[in-house]
């Protein structure tokens, strides 16, 4: 595991050598402070709480995610750098872990970024921190989520804006599986294996400050299953 934290510290501190991941932040930050004023009513209902903040944080991560992980491995394939990276002493497992630990640390940077807003609402009433907490933990999990997922995405072409799309697409589609909506239009046998394999519906559990073992083990498994997808497809490039 030395060899992989010593890329995602490279790859994290690459991040920030241009204007880029600046950006990022920034829009991040605006966008989830303008739902924060505008979905809190808590001076109209008198209670201090973050329901709707975390309700619709997931959605905005659905952009955020894909635009943190498409340049990855895409960059690698289209500066033709790639199989340079995998030629050195480490092995590919560590190269995806670390370039995965990266991108998850900027993640939870943004992430935290965002205690400042709990915190007013903290000092404006009695916030309930333990359901918070696992409010941020669901948020941690379901980023970690796409991100595997978007690093798959982004391992398998050289196109950036591809990268993003496909990885915002299939984001979306997970998290959309677990929505009455959709579930009512469904066969009732099918029902509980959508929710099931819905991103969404174990992120509710979690943010209503039930933390089950069964959604921790859905989101490590998921988290898993990409990044052994991700080694696959390096290693089908470098043809192993």
């Amino acid at each position: 595991m030395r060899n992989a934290w010593i890329i995602a510290g490279k790859e994290f501190r690459s991040y920030f050598s241009s204007t880029i991941a600046y950006v990022f932040l920034v829009v991040f930050l605006v966008f989830t402070a303008l739902l924060f004023f505008e979905l809190q009513k808590f001076f109209v209902i008198g209670q201090a709480t973050l329901r709707d903040f975390f309700g619709l944080v997931p959605i905005l991560l659905l952009f955020f995610v894909p635009a943190i992980s498409m340049r990855m491995w895409a960059e690698e394939r289209k500066l033709g750098t790639l199989e340079t990276l995998m030629t050195l002493p480490v092995k590919d497992w560590e190269v995806v872990v670390g370039k995965f630990l990266a991108s998850f640390l900027f993640l939870l940077l943004g992430i935290a970024l965002t205690l400042p807003l709990a915190i007013i609402v903290g000092a404006l009433g009695p916030l309930d921190w333990g359901t918070t907490f696992c409010g941020y933990l669901g948020l941690a999990l379901l980023g970690a989520t796409y991100l595997s997922i978007g690093l798959w995405i982004s391992s398998t072409t050289e196109n950036q804006i591809v990268a993003f799309i496909g990885a915002a697409v299939l984001c979306t589609i997970l998290f959309l599986a677990g929505v009455d909506l959709i579930l009512t239009s469904l066969p009732r046998w099918l029902v509980p294996f959508m929710k099931g394999l819905s991103v969404g519906s174990h992120l509710d559990s979690v943010q209503r400050g039930v933390i089950d073992s069964r959604d921790i083990i859905y989101y490590l498994s998921m988290i898993g299953f990409f990044l052994f997808l991700n080694a696959r497809a390096v290693e089908d490039r470098m043809g192993k």
